[in-house]
């Protein structure tokens, strides 16, 4: 199951994890976001143990998304060692997120 990362969360869980990690920027009005929240519970299956995979409600957490400029939604980050390696911007298939995931492992 995807963590839920919160602006008092995500500097604990996301940033100092020694695992790589996805984040998913999303909302509950998005439509693509929607699209997008199954296939990140299926990553964080697939990578159960490998990495860290969570979300971020943007209107919950509008820190998060100012500190990273995030302006459209679903925007995916990869972190690893605390620093943003990789991004998606808008929803894609499962393939791309897992090969970008892969790459940060």
């Amino acid at each position: 199951m995807a963590i839920e990362f919160t602006d008092a969360n995500f500097e604990e869980l996301a940033l100092k994890s020694n695992k790589p990690v996805l984040v998913d920027f999303w909302a509950e009005w998005c439509g693509p976001c929607r699209m997008v929240g199954p296939i990140v519970e299926e990553l964080s299956k697939d990578y159960d143990g490998q990495a860290i995979v969570g979300k971020v409600n943007v209107d919950n957490n509008p820190g998060i998304s100012a500190k990273y400029g995030i302006r459209n939604i679903p925007t995916i980050l990869f972190i690893k060692n605390g620093e943003v390696v990789d991004k998606q911007v808008g929803a894609v298939p499962k393939a791309v997120l897992g090969d970008k995931l892969k790459a940060c492992l």
